[in-house]
């Protein structure tokens, strides 16, 4: 893995080429019968995308805005349905530098995100089982679902506090520290 900062200055590269997106607004709407399923596979018409270099080519003109998520073109801006989050981070790995940590994710579609406070991890609770469903932001609106396997991850690699009297779980990542769950039984 290439040293911390130059992965930052990848990722920031990343970042720039996706600002240009935010700035398009074609005349041209419409919708496409494109899905992206929960765990992170995109499906055209029903059937899934054999061609991971095309599901990337569509994840790089993705869009989120208030109504929804959007392929987006200079000439088009196309509604697609996303069941969740767009993406699955598939994998963490900490990383130190110059004795500081930082939480690398990988996305299904091997994009590389450095958790911190332009890319916050964030954890809802499921309302129908109250599992934890955590997420980290990957760029521009769009977040990844923390797969489970990440997700253990980083709860090995937590560490116990308290805040307001309860006990949680916290980790940290470029000087930002995120907080995971409580450990406190509910009443």
């Amino acid at each position: 893995m290439p040293g911390l900062d130059q992965l930052l200055k990848e990722i920031e590269q990343a970042e720039s080429a996706g600002r240009k997106l935010k700035n398009w607004q074609p005349e041209q709407e419409g919708s496409i019968d494109i899905r992206i399923t929960i765990d992170g596979n995109w499906y055209h018409e029903g059937r899934v995308f054999q061609r991971p270099a095309l599901v990337k080519l569509f994840a790089g003109v993705l869009r989120k805005e208030e109504s929804g998520y959007y392929l987006v073109t200079p000439v088009e801006k196309l509604s697609i349905r996303v069941d969740d989050a767009p993406f699955v981070a598939t994998m963490v790995e900490r990383v130190f530098d110059n004795n500081q940590q930082a939480l690398v994710f990988t996305t299904n579609l091997d994009e590389r995100v450095v958790a911190d406070d332009r890319h916050p991890i964030r954890v809802e609770i499921d309302p129908l089982n109250q599992e934890p469903r955590p997420y980290i932001l990957v760029r521009d609106q769009l977040e990844a679902l923390i797969g489970r396997n990440a997700f253990y991850d980083l709860l090995n690699l937590s560490k116990e506090s308290t805040l307001d009297g309860k006990h949680i779980l916290t980790i940290s990542s470029m000087g930002t520290e995120f907080i995971l769950g409580c450990t406190d039984n509910p009443e």
